[in-house]
């Protein structure tokens, strides 16, 4: 499972699987289900992410993590 969060956009993707979604679910406003063409679920996309949820903290409870990785953006000088 990946997070891709996209700034320009404000919009967090939940990608469960990689590869693309061949079909496009509206759940409720501004929350989207993206299907492979079985019908599994692929990824959801949430609109206005930042309004809607706490971003700047991630809690990881009881996962059987193998791996793990973190990117950040780079800091720009301000």
């Amino acid at each position: 499972m990946k997070l891709h969060y996209y700034a320009e956009t404000d919009s967090l993707y939940v990608e469960f699987k990689s590869g693309p979604g061949s079909q496009t679910l509206e759940v409720s406003d501004g929350l989207n289900v993206d299907l492979d063409a079985a019908g599994h679920v692929v990824g959801f996309d949430i609109d206005q992410a930042s309004r809607r949820l706490d971003l700047s903290t991630l809690e990881v409870e009881a996962l059987p993590l193998r791996s793990y990785r973190f990117e950040s953006p780079t800091a720009q000088p301000g």
